[in-house]
């Protein structure tokens, strides 16, 4: 069959590009290989994983309502009923997908796709039957994989990816987290909130890399007050299995002695990496990085004519809603349009407790591009709501322009965080200033207050502090 449009891969990226290709009148076809749609986010990462975190908060919290008066006895985790929870949440998420498929006539073609030039895939269905289609444009949006640590082989049993550490048929007595980036973070305060003893191996000094170092900082201490045991300036030399379970030996990153500690489960969490395998990427000539990732121009485009390029697969943060933002775009562009993505607009948010969200620059790299910035914070112990609500930690960080005021990066710590950041991403989308912020109404008592509070504070006349 011909197509004007094949997108290879149906997670975030794909499935809106096709979903808006289709839209604009194009015939779609989008290759799947999974037997769901939705790729990692909906099936094995966001959405799964956010189920678990909701659940295991709410068990949490459970246990910590006295100081509001609140008496709960006979808490009792049932976790096959929680994961029952979470397969609710992907299989809604998914079976939605499937419909606005059939809803806007995309063809689900399943299978692997491997592009045999410029205008055709080829598609093997599992049963091993192969078929070519012809198309004039393709799309590469087939996401990432986990990234292997060296030595280390994941079973996903005990010694488990993110995909296994999402599905543990037992909460383990201690769990040992290699890396502690988003997802380690995340999969960690799950399982600690459930009643594992967590420690965290971090090969760099501080948790969160690439995030403002105030914030990882800071909430570092957050972490150590959970009683996170964190082992930052380490790396994991070895795991063996023993009689007692897991024998990991780590050691000083910089060298020195080697540590042995027990552990029950190893979550390998160090990364993801761009998937390409079997697409047939050198054999047509699509060019790609060092680290695997397809090479595309400001238009998506690849190296070979007809086939572009979106999400954890091209360079950039992997993140499902920067890959769905791409992928409408690029439908559009194909549509003739002028559509655009500012990717310095795309936020991130770490979903622990309190959550992590940011949005924009960092100090350290607004410094090393030789920024001069006014710098504004306010922390959510001089919020009202939050000290109404016990939620106190963390604190609101904007960074603004020294001589003309335009925010070029916010930074949270606090509970909510990921619902409060998207007034900083519409200001730094519009070229907002500090100042607009600060004059901007905001409802008391909220915790968004603090946004504004700390805006007033880039110029140093916040009202609670």
């Amino acid at each position: 069959m011909s197509y004007d449009l094949i997108v290879i891969g149906a997670g975030p990226g794909g499935y809106e590009c096709a979903i808006r290709a289709s839209q604009l009148g194009m015939k779609v076809g989008c290759v799947e290989k999974r037997d769901a749609l939705g790729g990692t986010c909906l099936n094995v990462g966001c959405i799964p994983s956010k189920a678990l975190l909701h659940a295991s908060e709410v068990y949490d919290e459970l246990s910590h309502l006295d100081p509001m008066g609140i008496s709960v006895s006979d808490v009792a985790l049932d976790l096959p009923k929680m994961m029952g929870f979470k397969q609710e949440a992907i299989d809604g998420n998914t079976k939605g997908i499937e419909f606005l498929f059939k809803k806007n006539k995309i063809d689900w073609l399943k299978g692997t796709g491997k592009i045999l030039g410029t205008g055709k895939v080829e598609v093997t269905a599992n049963d091993g039957a192969v078929i070519v289609h012809e198309t004039k444009n393709i799309v590469i949006a087939t996401g990432s994989d986990v990234a292997q640590l060296p030595g280390i082989t994941v079973d996903e049993e005990t010694i488990v990816s993110s995909t296994g550490g999402l599905d543990l048929k037992a909460v383990p007595e201690r769990l040992l987290v290699i890396g502690a980036g988003v997802i380690g973070l995340e999969l960690g305060s799950v399982w600690k909130r459930l009643g594992s003893k967590v420690t965290v191996v971090e090969y760099l000094d501080h948790v969160l890399p690439g995030m403002d170092s105030e914030v990882s900082k800071t909430f570092g201490r957050i972490l150590k007050k959970q009683k996170f045991d964190l082992k930052l300036g380490h790396k994991v030399s070895g795991v063996e299995k023993t009689s007692n379970g897991l024998a990991v030996s780590i050691e000083p990153a910089a060298g020195g002695d080697v540590q042995v500690i027990e552990a029950d489960v190893v979550l390998v969490s160090i990364g993801r990496v761009a998937y390409t395998d079997g697409l047939g990427c050198k054999e047509v000539g699509i060019e790609t990085d060092t680290r695997g990732r397809v090479v595309i121009d400001d238009q998506f485009a690849t190296s070979l004519a007809g086939v572009y390029a979106i999400g954890d697969v091209v360079e950039g943060p992997m993140l499902a809603h920067k890959a769905m933002e791409e992928g409408s775009v690029l439908a559009e562009k194909l549509d003739g349009q002028m559509p655009h993505i500012n990717h310095d607009a795309i936020p991130g948010v770490v979903y622990t407790h309190p959550e992590v969200a940011s949005v924009g620059k960092t100090t350290e790299q607004l410094k090393a591009e030789g920024v001069e910035v006014n710098i504004g914070k306010f922390p959510f112990t001089a919020n009202g709501r939050a000290k109404a609500n016990r939620t106190t930690d963390g604190f609101v960080k904007i960074i603004a322009d020294k001589y003309t005021d335009a925010v070029l990066g916010v930074h949270i710590i606090g509970a909510g965080a990921g619902e409060m950041i998207h007034e900083a991403v519409s200001v730094i989308e519009f070229g907002g200033s500090s100042e607009d912020i600060a004059r901007t109404c905001h409802a008391h008592p909220t915790m968004s207050e603090a946004i504004k509070e700390a805006a007033m504070d880039v110029t140093g006349s916040p009202i609670h502090m």
